[in-house]
């Protein structure tokens, strides 16, 4: 690793634990890695509509392509500049006096997004669930196969607690009858598929963060045992003193931190 890029890692690895350090409290080294990310994120995302969508799929193979002329354009498509004027028109919205204009492409653009938006999700979410309530149960293969035949979602009964969940639920948010008697027990049953169904997409979601948080300690793990490693069996061959000096000042900047928090709690609670 040449100094370049111990550089570089050194400062990936100082943003991890100063976003880490948010589990403390609120503290600048925090906020620095907050506004950076926020930054190159919005900034990565502008450059990357720039090259991969207006450039290409606008200027290149649009209104760059043909033989009508006007002005400078060169096009076999000229009605792609309608939605080339929609867009410069949605920079009106710095105008105090002309951001009224931007109401349109605007309109059109939310009004495209939901139509394409609502099909999709309709059949995502909808009818491919509506499909596998309706799906014949698998009664060669009731109770699965293999070791783990319980968990087995080719099984029938793993369709019918399928059914039995989607009925139970919709039956809980059915809210004109009182849940009492037959009616409220099998609503009671909804609650639990809800309950499940949570409880999954949260173990997911948690499992998801911890996959991240094992990925950034196995990173800080091996930055310190390649950046530092001037001698054993695989030795740095770049390694200089600049390295140490280099972290011990961002050291001594966390530690400065951390005795100005201390001086400033002891001075609080002699107040």
């Amino acid at each position: 690793m040449d100094f370049s890029t111990f550089l570089w890692t050194t400062f990936a690895a100082f943003l991890t634990l100063a976003t880490y350090s948010f589990l403390y409290k609120d503290n600048p080294f925090y906020k620095i890695a907050e506004h950076i990310v926020t930054g190159v994120a919005a900034g990565y995302f502008a450059i990357l509509l720039w090259h991969n969508g207006l450039v290409p799929k606008l200027w290149f193979q649009r209104i760059d392509d043909g033989d009508w002329w006007w002005l400078w354009l060169n096009s076999s498509k000229p009605w792609y500049l309608i939605p080339a004027i929609l867009g410069m028109l949605m920079w009106t919205r710095f105008s105090k006096k002309y951001q009224w204009v931007s109401r349109w492409p605007m309109a059109l653009y939310i009004g495209i997004s939901a139509g394409i938006a609502v099909p999709l999700e309709m059949s995502n979410r909808v009818n491919k669930q509506l499909y596998d309530t309706m799906a014949d149960l698998n009664w060669a293969n009731f109770f699965g196969q293999g070791t783990y035949a319980m968990f087995d979602t080719t099984s029938g009964l793993s369709q019918l607690l399928i059914v039995i969940g989607v009925v139970a639920a919709l039956i809980y948010f059915f809210f004109s009858k009182a849940h009492t008697g037959l009616f409220g027990g099998v609503a009671k049953v909804g609650i639990w598929t809800l309950m499940i169904g949570f409880g999954a997409s949260f173990g997911f979601t948690v499992m998801a963060r911890i996959s991240l948080f094992i990925n950034r300690m196995q990173f800080l793990g091996g930055w310190g045992q390649e950046a530092f490693n001037a001698s054993g069996t695989t030795p740095n061959p770049n390694y200089s003193a600049w390295y140490q000096v280099f972290f011990w000042l961002l050291a001594l900047l966390v530690i400065g931190y951390a005795a100005y928090e201390i001086v400033k709690h002891l001075r609080s609670r002699k107040t």
